[in-house]
């Protein structure tokens, strides 16, 4: 039987919007992924610090005695725990990227350079006003990341019952960290959705098991691309 051409072009229509829709998520999903990326804090030694300061690269900075643990799912920037009497520095660059050091005390009796309090330079640094870049860029991540998170949340609730499991199946499957639970739905039903599944559709059960065993070894990846690749490459989230 031969498709009338109107019916074709309504087909050719349907499929083009269910292929849009995929690829502008995955391209938000690219632009929070390099945001995060680029803002997330890198270690760095005294030196280092020592060279921004007289470069006049430090935008803001502070003490801290270690991280807020409450990165959460999508890899926010963590949060120093600031403290006045912290042996580690956190600092800003006009780049937008974040650098951290151990340099003491303030009464170690540190070198110049290593503490902000007694250095010129670090007061002249400290006193400037307005957002850093790199809490612009942050804050930028940190919207995209949340309205890429409720809109899919938005669409699983909301949207037709999903192919290949259950709402709560894609629900725990969407936890994983950086997004992957959701690039995972989004190629499964929404890329493939028109693909019948091969077997009965997975329950809630299933997707937190494989939220559990995903983030183990996600985790597992990182830190073992970060041994390999380095710090600057894989930022310790």
């Amino acid at each position: 039987m031969i498709t009338p051409p109107h019916d074709t072009a309504r087909l050719g229509l349907a499929r083009l919007r269910r292929r849009a829709f995929p690829v502008a998520v995955v391209v938000c999903w690219l632009v929070w992924a390099a945001l995060a990326w680029w803002t997330a804090p890198r270690a760095a030694d005294q030196a280092e610090w020592d060279r921004d300061l007289r470069a006049d690269r430090v935008v803001t900075w502070s003490r801290a005695d270690g991280w807020a643990t409450d990165v959460g799912a999508w890899g926010r920037r963590p949060r120093p725990r600031y403290a006045s009497e912290g042996s580690m520095v956190v600092w800003s660059r006009p780049d937008g990227q974040v650098r951290y050091a151990s340099v003491g005390a303030p009464d170690g009796g540190a070198p110049y350079g290593s503490d902000p309090v007694d250095d010129p330079l670090a007061q002249a640094a400290g006193s400037r006003g307005g957002v850093a870049p790199a809490d612009r860029l942050a804050g930028a991540a940190g919207l995209l990341g949340a309205a890429l998170g409720l809109g899919w949340l938005v669409v699983l609730v909301t949207g037709p019952p999903p192919v290949a499991g259950t709402r709560w199946y894609w629900f725990w499957i969407g936890s994983l960290p950086l997004g992957v639970g959701l690039l995972a739905w989004l190629y499964r039903e929404r890329w493939r959705g028109d693909v019948p599944s091969a077997g009965p559709r997975r329950t809630g059960w299933a997707g937190l098991g494989w939220l559990l065993l995903g983030g183990l070894v996600l985790s597992a990846t990182v830190a073992g691309l970060g041994e390999l690749l380095g710090d600057y490459v894989v930022p310790a989230w």
